[in-house]
């Protein structure tokens, strides 16, 4: 760049510097970003958080589920009672 005088502008020292920082910043949030997605250990370990806390707020499945078990073992137990 050159000025009307014929001399070369220096750039804003100061704006470079804070455009490095936000440069660096992004670049930091997007490797913690990446890195996090290849981390399959710690993303199954956080769907397994994950369930285990849908399964306590809601236990209406689980009970059901432990019901219809209960209900299957009972069917299982009289026809090999009757067959005997």
């Amino acid at each position: 760049m050159s000025e009307s005088n014929g001399t070369t502008a220096k750039p804003d020292l100061v704006a470079l510097r804070a455009e490095i920082k936000q440069t660096r910043a992004e670049l930091g949030d997007t490797v913690q970003a990446l890195a996090a997605r290849t981390d399959v250990k710690a993303r199954a370990r956080e769907q397994v958080v994950q369930v285990r806390e849908r399964v306590r707020v809601n236990q209406t499945p689980l009970v059901l589920v432990a019901a219809g078990l209960a209900a299957v073992v009972g069917v299982i137990l009289i026809v090999r009672g009757r067959r005997r």
